[in-house]
């Protein structure tokens, strides 16, 4: 790994009684789109606007660019900051907005056309520069708060819920071309953001935060399918949680008695004690639903766990169409709740199963995971 652009070292930062950031220690590298996603009140803003310099840190060191950023103000740190209101001038042309802080900054006017030339056509609205914000969409000036920051060629880009004004169809859209853009400029990015599915799409790696402390750290695919506990399980996605009991415990197998939903079997070791407390986190998607009477063959026919493992039967109490798959609500035999996702592969794939149906269910004995804390 490169030599970090942004270290955070041992940051705490306390607002009277409470703190809101507890001894944080991480690094960003040159060039990362870097997530930082937690609920509300979890320190994520306050960790962002100390980056920025719009807070100073109880107790710790921010490093950009291996300079300490301790006596360093906001406007001569090598950042510039996305915030989640645009804040674009009503009264100024899109070219006059992107081109504001070159002006401030004395920069000559063939310069300032050029370089907002450059900037509006790497965010697709070359041709606008005439207009003013009123006559844009929303997502349209999203991009003119962002030119206004690439302008400027900062070091390092700041976005604070960059996505959060705008609706699901064209937040998924803006999603694609922020992590497009920060392809192409190579300019490092962090932002803030309480939206899963926004940071699992954009982020090359991903600090889930919880109660000011950082929860984990690690690139989005490892936080769905290996979350470090079950904070980060639950939080990242939808996931079923069970409490259970470690039977066996081995290098190339393990075994989880839980109460409510059976025998569960994988195929590697936890490293946990025998007999101890553990839980058990088994995604909605990975679970095989069964019209009546095929379970056991379809499962046998898996021959990846021992009998009566990784298996369960119950009745369907709630269904949720969402289009690209239905969400089942099943009550197990043993009284638990199991979510279980299910592909629409066709469109008569939501007839198969209904209200009241009984049906039949197992997973792999690589899905589950095993949660010591």
């Amino acid at each position: 790994m490169s030599e970090p652009i942004i270290s955070i070292r041992n940051v705490t930062k306390r607002f009277g009684n409470m703190t809101a950031v507890d001894n944080v220690s991480l690094d960003i590298v040159p060039g990362e789109f870097f997530v930082l996603l937690g609920p509300s009140g979890c320190g994520k803003t306050t960790l962002l606007r100390m980056i920025a310099g719009f807070e100073v840190p109880t107790e710790g060191q921010i490093l950009i660019d291996g300079q300490d950023m301790a006596n360093v103000p906001p406007n001569k740190r090598p950042i510039n900051m996305v915030f989640q209101s645009y804040a674009v001038f009503p009264h100024m042309t899109v070219a006059q907005n992107v081109g504001y802080g070159l002006k401030i900054a004395g920069v000559g006017s063939d310069d300032i056309r050029s370089r907002v030339a450059e900037a509006l056509e790497l965010v697709k609205l070359d041709g606008l520069g005439e207009r003013k914000p009123d006559q844009l969409s929303g997502g349209q000036r999203q991009r003119v708060a962002l030119a206004r920051s690439l302008v400027m060629r900062p070091k390092v880009l700041l976005l604070d819920e960059p996505l959060s004004a705008l609706d699901a169809k064209l937040r998924a859209q803006m999603q694609f071309e922020l992590a497009d853009l920060q392809e192409k400029v190579g300019i490092t990015f962090v932002t803030v953001t309480h939206d899963q599915d926004e940071a699992l799409s954009l982020a090359t790696r991903v600090a889930v935060m919880n109660k000011g402390e950082v929860a984990q750290l690690a690139p989005p695919a490892d936080l769905y399918e290996f979350p470090a506990n079950r904070f980060v399980a639950d939080f990242v996605g939808s996931v079923n949680m069970f409490e259970g009991t470690l039977t066996i415990d081995e290098p190339d197998r393990a075994a989880v008695d839980c109460p409510g939903l059976g025998k569960v079997y994988l195929n590697h070791g936890v490293t946990g004690a025998h007999g101890s407390q553990v839980w058990v986190a088994l995604r909605p998607e990975k679970i095989y639903l069964h019209v009546p009477g095929q379970g056991k063959a379809v499962r046998a026919a898996a021959e990846d766990a021992p009998d009566e493992h990784n298996f369960a039967r119950g009745v369907i109490k709630g269904m949720s169409y969402l289009g690209d798959c239905t969400l089942y609500d099943i009550q197990l035999d043993g009284g638990a709740r199991l979510r279980v996702s299910r592909s629409n592969l066709s469109r008569r794939d939501q007839d198969h199963f209904t209200w009241d149906d009984r049906v039949s269910m197992h997973w792999r004995a690589d899905s589950p995971i095993v949660l010591l804390s």
